[in-house]
């Protein structure tokens, strides 16, 4: 089990004020999750490659073709608010 004195420490670390019954109550769930840790360390993992995400599926893209593209009065005839070409957008609140 994780000592009281190590407890306080991550406490000090973590700026956190515990009472006696949450340091032994973290100390107890602590050493909890250090025991799982433990096991996934037991696990064989030296014939299995990095990976970055668990499925291997990937997302499924288009070619990216050029296109022809909407014109501009048509673009800005949706707009909200327009100042000539271009859209009109609120200015940021500071």
């Amino acid at each position: 089990m994780i000592e009281r004195d190590e407890v306080l420490h991550v406490a000090r670390l973590a700026r956190l004020k515990l009472s006696e019954e949450e340091v032994e109550r973290l100390g107890r769930e602590l050493s909890a999750v250090l025991e799982h840790v433990a096991k996934i360390g037991e696990v064989a993992t030296a014939d299995v490659p990095p990976t970055a995400h668990v499925a291997l599926a990937r997302a499924p893209l288009r070619a990216d073709e050029q296109g022809e593209s909407l014109p501009r009065e048509e673009a800005l005839a949706a707009a909200p608010a327009r100042e000539g070409e271009f859209f009109l957008v609120p200015s940021p609140q500071a």
